[in-house]
């Protein structure tokens, strides 16, 4: 026994997960729905995660900010990051919708309609939306854990104290550096929880989700999982190899234990911690980009959701009769682009956008109880790729910006584990 706790121990991280994920499928499938005894262990590890977010998006963001020379490197890397952002999106919207007309979700399979679960109906406000992003009281932000506005915040502060010069606010400079470093120690300990955590989130979902309702969405689904898996398999690396050089297969070596945690976990907050470990161990980043890109992509970047809105907008026309026309399919990118923008920050965006999907042309919501009921699995996608496609915008503006160090990034992977090392 003594033996298989050492082994355990010497393992890397991410194989610890994997592990936990693959056991915790096993648990799922022999307690069924059993394994709701297991929900609490899973939500506690997402609560100390979660423990960690503000603080840790606050310091890291400051602290890589304040790393820049002035506000036009800021807006270098920001800027360069954002327009990245753009065109992910638009590219996954189209991906979804031709992989969705390949496929044919929802084609005569209306029965699916009878499953799903209670959702109400939402309005939504796109002007309203964005001028939400702006926090009013900050500390009202604070204690709703609404992201953006936090991030807008702090970004502004950044800005002011390069405009001030780091000669002028010294202690705070150092208050902010040594926050981070705090944060990031915290974090290293937190993390070493996860493949007991995911376990249990990974039982518990496995053996409570309706075979039933599985069964009906499954060609759904299986067109959601494929458009991503093109996104990440061709769009990435032919963005990344044009634009930098920099090898695509070599990227993924680096940055799997990061897509891996999100899969598992669902949650890209909760990954910034594991992504800023393999932007400097792996990617060879420095933390003036990885420190700006990471926290502001988990909260901004919605590639999945991109992907899933060209899926759904033809799910839903076969499922309702629609005919798919040309100037319907264009309709379909041009609201996956919009959707997926504004669904920044916004709380269950997946469900709330659908609504607005389907409602912007003309369909029935009697979809989104489906939809309710299966994103959970699908979610675990989506997660993997808007953590995997911030990496990869974080490596292109870091090599744009020449603030990535190519000897790193082409080295043998850095072993980020659970021992006594550093996390970071």
């Amino acid at each position: 026994m003594k033996k298989v706790f050492k082994l355990w121990g010497n393992m890397a991280l991410y194989t610890q997960i994997a592990i936990g994920g693959i056991l915790g499928v096993i648990a799922g499938l022999i307690l069924g729905d059993s394994a709701g005894v297991l929900e609490p262990f899973g939500t506690l590890f997402i609560q100390l995660l979660q423990m960690l977010i503000i603080p840790l998006v606050i310091t890291s963001i400051l602290a890589g900010m304040l790393k820049l020379q002035d506000s036009k490197a800021v807006g270098k890397v920001g800027g360069g990051f954002i327009i990245y952002l753009i065109m992910t999106s638009l590219f996954a919207t189209t991906i979804g919708v031709l992989t969705a007309l390949i496929i044919q979700p929802g084609k005569e399979q209306k029965e699916i309609l009878e499953h799903g679960e209670a959702v109400e109906s939402e309005e939504f406000n796109f002007i309203d939306h964005f001028l939400s992003w702006i926090p009013t009281n900050i500390f009202e932000s604070l204690a709703n854990m609404d992201m953006l506005p936090i991030i807008i915040f702090t970004i502004i502060i950044g800005l002011i104290l390069l405009t001030m010069g780091h000669d002028n606010v010294p202690t705070l400079v150092k208050f902010i550096n040594e926050g981070a470093n705090v944060m990031l120690k915290l974090t290293e300990h937190i993390i070493k929880l996860a493949p007991y955590g995911i376990f249990a989130l990974v039982a518990n979902m496995v053996g409570t989700f309706g075979s039933d309702m599985l069964s009906a969405a499954i060609s759904f689904i299986i067109a959601d999982y494929v458009a991503m898996l093109v996104v990440f398999l061709v769009i990435y690396p032919i963005m990344l190899k044009v634009t930098t050089g920099l090898s695509p297969f070599q990227f993924f070596k680096n940055v799997y234990p990061s897509t891996l945690f999100a899969f598992t976990t669902s949650t890209s907050s909760a990954t910034i911690p594991i992504s800023l470990a393999i932007s400097k161990k792996n990617l060879g980043t420095t933390e003036r980009t990885s420190g700006f890109t990471i926290p502001f992509g988990a909260t901004v970047n919605m590639d999945g959701f991109a992907v899933a809105i060209g899926v759904i907008s033809v799910f839903a026309a076969n499922l309702y009769s629609m005919p798919i026309t040309f100037s319907l399919i264009v309709q379909f990118v041009l609201l996956g682009l919009v959707l997926s923008i504004g669904a920044a920050g916004v709380r269950g965006a997946g469900i709330v956008f659908s609504i607005v999907l389907l409602e912007s042309v003309g369909m029935p919501l009697t979809l989104i109880p489906v939809l309710a009921a299966i994103w959970p699995i699908i979610d675990m996608g989506h997660t993997a790729l808007n953590i995997t496609g911030d990496l990869n915008g974080t490596t292109i503006v870091a090599k744009k910006t020449g603030d990535l160090d190519e000897d790193v990034f082409n080295a043998k992977n850095k072993k980020i584990n659970s021992d006594s090392q550093k996390v970071f």
